[in-house]
């Protein structure tokens, strides 16, 4: 008895050691990469920060650009001249200023227009935007007077006009009348010899009256 107590402690001890250590075993067993319960487990993976690159100005200026970058929306970092000649006539602080006392509807139109006149300047640094609306102002008043001058030639050329085809009415209503007084020119030419038959009763030769008269 004692013999087979001792064997069965003997067996048993390894068996209770085993079946502690099986949940562990059989759980990384059906897990397809051996791995723990821990990183198999359904929690879900933070995803990482997109990494969004500066605006133009922020990296020319080299600082941080924030979430509410007043500049960002205007000066993409694609196009990095874009706020390289604006911050060279008129600064950084002056266009962060200028925008944030504009509403955000009218910011985009003030960018283009800053942009537009610090370009003018560089090409022209004397007169700047100034020069540009000069040259257009010429070329307006230009094309004013060409204008005068084809309208004053179309209403000259309508004169004309209805001043031939008042011509060209009279002379339609002319004729007729013309007409008119031709038949009767003729008619009164051909009446006085009709006339001469107006006495049949009356026979007279010419010739035996005038023929004493030569003898």
């Amino acid at each position: 008895m004692e013999g087979t107590s001792a064997s069965n402690i003997s067996v048993t001890k390894p068996l209770l050691y085993s079946t502690n250590s099986l949940p562990s075993q059989t759980f990384s067993n059906n897990s397809p990469s051996g791995l723990s319960s821990d990183t198999t487990s359904g929690t879900p993976v933070p995803p990482t920060a997109a990494v969004m690159s500066p605006c133009a100005a922020c990296k020319i200026l080299r600082r941080r650009c924030v979430e509410k970058c007043v500049l960002a929306p205007y000066f993409p970092p694609t196009d990095p001249l874009k706020f390289t000649i604006a911050h060279r006539v008129f600064g950084a602080s002056n266009i962060i200023k200028l925008l944030q006392e504009l509403p955000e509807s009218q910011r985009a139109d003030a960018v283009s227009s800053m942009v537009y006149e610090a370009n003018a300047r560089v090409r022209d640094p004397v007169y700047g935007c100034a020069g540009a609306i000069c040259h257009l102002q010429k070329q307006v008043s230009d094309l004013q007077a060409e204008l005068a001058k084809a309208q004053a030639e179309i209403v000259n050329m309508q004169c004309q006009q209805a001043n031939l085809l008042t011509l060209i009415c009279m002379d339609m209503s002319a004729q007729p009348h013309n007409q008119d007084q031709e038949s009767m020119i003729t008619d009164n030419n051909q009446q006085p010899y009709e006339n001469l038959n107006f006495f049949p009763d009356l026979d007279v030769n010419l010739s035996s009256v005038l023929e004493p008269l030569w003898t």
